[in-house]
């Protein structure tokens, strides 16, 4: 009962609204927009409610309230019906279960602790005999300079890069570590 009312009021909302928004256009578009309405909004429900000629003539009646005087049907059938309010969706769905009941607030954490997908990657240290070959990979990778990178590599411990996807940091801290250095993932 109260799906069929709450049905019958959101028809009567749109239909005044699309009526409201065709009385600007011309004749030709507000007939078409009409039968749009109509065609987009027939469904089994709506044409089982036209056969019964009372329920037939509560639509129509309905069909022809303002946007005030819709709202205070609304209103005045829900606490004729006992028919809670109940959201509807977007802002006012998500903060309902939140605000319904605290022991739902781990729930709300463990999403926020899914696996990372960025990374930090950090120079810890690398062997002295390579630090040629460390210094060149460092340059090639961060786009350094000879000089800007032999500076890098000597101060280690030293984040490299931050922000990298954890394949490319990977692939980063392997290609590293064949060449005699440590690289670590934060």
């Amino acid at each position: 009962m109260s799906l069929t009312c709450r049905y019958a009021a959101r028809q009567c909302a749109r239909t005044l609204r699309s009526t409201q928004s065709t009385t600007r256009c011309t004749a030709a578009l507000t007939t078409r927009r009409r039968k749009q309405v109509i065609s987009r909004w027939q469904s089994t429900e709506a044409t089982a409610a036209s056969s019964n000629p009372k329920i037939a003539t509560i639509v129509d009646q309905i069909g022809q309230l303002t946007l005030l005087e819709t709202a205070d049907l609304v209103s005045s059938l829900k606490s004729r019906l006992n028919i809670p309010d109940m959201p509807v969706g977007g802002f006012a769905a998500a903060g309902a279960p939140a605000a319904a009941a605290p022991v739902e607030e781990p729930e709300e954490v463990a999403p926020a602790k899914e696996e990372k997908t960025l990374f930090n990657l950090k120079l810890e240290s690398f062997e002295a005999g390579s630090k040629p070959k460390v210094i060149k990979e460092v340059k090639a990778m961060l786009g350094l300079s000879l000089v800007d990178s032999k500076k890098f590599v000597e101060s280690a411990p030293k984040v490299m890069k931050e922000g990298v996807p954890k394949e490319e940091a990977e692939k980063m801290i392997e290609t590293m570590k064949a060449l005699g250095a440590v690289v670590k993932m934060e």
